[in-house]
């Protein structure tokens, strides 16, 4: 994973927690950006993305969709990782 420092100064807008993964929404003064901060207790690895105000909330609830297309390596979430695959 790649960790940048976005969070300096930045104030929460959002946070959720589930199997050990921590996802955030952080609002940015002094630039008005928006970014998303993800911590993966289980693997102890971390990522963050800059995003837009259209895609905030949508990058909020898929951070790991987001961050595969921008090229993020990541490795899956633990609770992913043994999931079935779904088919339609």
């Amino acid at each position: 994973m790649t960790t940048t420092d976005f969070t300096g100064g930045a104030r929460e807008l959002d946070a959720r927690a589930a199997e050990g993964i921590d996802v955030r929404l952080f609002w940015h003064p002094a630039t008005d950006g928006l970014s998303i901060s993800v911590f993966d207790a289980t693997r102890e690895e971390s990522f963050e993305l800059a995003v837009g105000p259209e895609q905030a909330l949508d990058a909020f609830h898929h951070p790991f969709a987001y961050a595969a297309f921008r090229g993020i390596s990541f490795e899956a979430p633990a609770r992913a990782a043994d999931a079935e695959p779904i088919t339609v």
